[in-house]
């Protein structure tokens, strides 16, 4: 597996935006991914950032219905990535990259 092909992309929600604050980053990867892995592909595709930690949870697929068309959603594995403190930030929005500069 690529580690491109890893990280497939940030989840962005209330929560994981106020997480962000304390260098921890949330990312939906590749149901075969493993934390090693996801360790390796973040921090092969942003650079100067050291991952401290990494923890992984399986999301179980969710029962839809659309009239009388029923089925389930995707399974899904989203990873949270905690960076060292010597880290630099990881910047998801290109505005936040322009604010800095």
């Amino acid at each position: 597996m690529n580690l491109y092909d890893v990280i497939v992309k940030p989840l962005i929600t209330e929560s994981t935006m106020l997480a962000m604050d304390d260098k921890k980053y949330t990312f939906l990867v590749d149901i075969h991914a493993n934390k090693i892995l996801v360790k390796q592909a973040v921090e092969a595709v942003f650079e100067g950032v050291k991952v401290e930690k990494v923890n992984i949870l399986n999301i179980k697929p969710k029962f839809k219905r659309m009239g009388r068309y029923s089925g389930f959603t995707k399974k899904r594995r989203k990873a949270i990535v905690t960076l060292t403190k010597e880290s630099k930030d990881i910047t998801i929005f290109a505005e936040e990259a322009e604010k800095k500069a």
